[in-house]
């Protein structure tokens, strides 16, 4: 395995929320010891139901925003304070596709002006220079240099998308926070999405953290999988070994819900009621109200993410080898 670009070490946020004007404030955790490698030149998916953590984790990494607690490393160094010059330069060394190109781009500019900003904000080149790189980028993602003058909106749905993965590029980054970048795009398009995204990874040797709730296209691009619940990992392993035996039931769940060729649909495994409320979560296993095998020892202890076998770990008290902590 190659050495970790990333290392993020036991990252927590959290946010006050209040209920009404009067009511009173209640700390809700986003994201709550999340520990996660990413190596050079290989893909991490960070998978999850919606409000499980996953785009909140991704800003940390990018030093969008600060952790209450853990830190982030970045080639070795730890993320710089916000602002700084330091900061800056790790920052054009990563970058974010969003989820909806639409929004990520002004409708005002032309799109080649947008690929450029990244050029013009980081002082990189020449004015010459920087307009040759927009008309590279524009080859790079399959465009033609001609589509630099058009304006977002008269663009397909996956001619923005690959906009915006033009504009993450621009700085020759190393890391790449991918947030549901193909969830807005149709089947079709999608696939030619994430195909581009694999051959630009494997030419310009890129690391990438890639969020999505479609274990399809996370199961395709990715070496690593992660699972997230309710703002902490549940389970972790390397993704053929994850999607083919997956450990946690709410991995299981998951997996038993993503279409796969020759598997009956009469599997699949339907979870009770929805999410908890992440200002109320419940004691012990944060999973236990929906799981059907929960025990009682699941509602009184937080269990550990412990290693199972040689590449897999999972927090769960039902799992061999699983350890557990007091409960938070």
């Amino acid at each position: 395995m190659n050495a970790p670009l990333v290392a993020v070490s036991a990252i927590s946020r959290s946010y006050s929320m209040r209920s009404g004007m009067f009511g009173r404030a209640a700390a809700v955790h986003a994201v709550d010891g999340v520990s996660l490698t990413i190596p050079r030149g290989e893909t991490l998916g960070l998978v999850g139901e919606s409000g499980s953590g996953k785009s909140t984790t991704g800003r940390i990494v990018l030093g969008l925003e600060p952790p209450d607690h853990g830190e982030v490393r970045f080639d070795g160094k730890p993320m710089a304070a916000p602002g700084t010059a330091t900061w800056r330069a790790q920052r054009a060394r990563m970058q974010m596709i969003f989820q909806d190109p639409l929004g990520a781009l002004d409708r005002r500019l032309p799109v080649g002006t947008q690929i450029r900003e990244p050029l013009d904000i980081h002082g990189l080149g020449t004015p010459g220079e920087r307009e040759e790189r927009v008309r590279e980028l524009l080859r790079d993602v399959e465009l033609t240099p001609a589509h630099g003058a058009r304006y977002p909106g008269a663009l397909s749905g996956g001619q923005r998308q690959r906009i915006v993965l033009a504009q993450a590029l621009a700085t020759k980054p190393d890391f790449l926070v991918c947030d549901e970048p193909v969830s807005a795009l149709d089947v079709s398009i999608q696939a030619q999405v994430v195909n581009l995204l694999c051959d630009l990874q494997a030419q310009l040797s890129l690391t990438l953290l890639f969020i999505s709730h479609d274990l399809r296209v996370v199961r395709q691009i990715s070496n690593v999988v992660a699972v997230m619940y309710l703002g902490r990992i549940v389970e972790i392993g390397l993704a053929d070994d994850l999607f083919a035996q997956p450990e946690h039931p709410y991995t299981q769940a998951l997996v038993s819900a993503s279409p796969a060729p020759g598997r009956r649909s009469a599997g699949r495994i339907v979870l009770a009621g929805d999410p908890p409320n992440p200002a109320a979560r419940p004691n012990g296993c944060a999973f236990h109200p929906r799981c059907p095998r929960a025990i009682a020892r699941c509602a009184q202890e937080v269990p550990v993410l412990s290693a199972v076998g040689g590449n897999r770990q999972v927090a769960c008290h039902l799992v061999t080898g699983a350890a557990t902590r007091d409960a938070a």
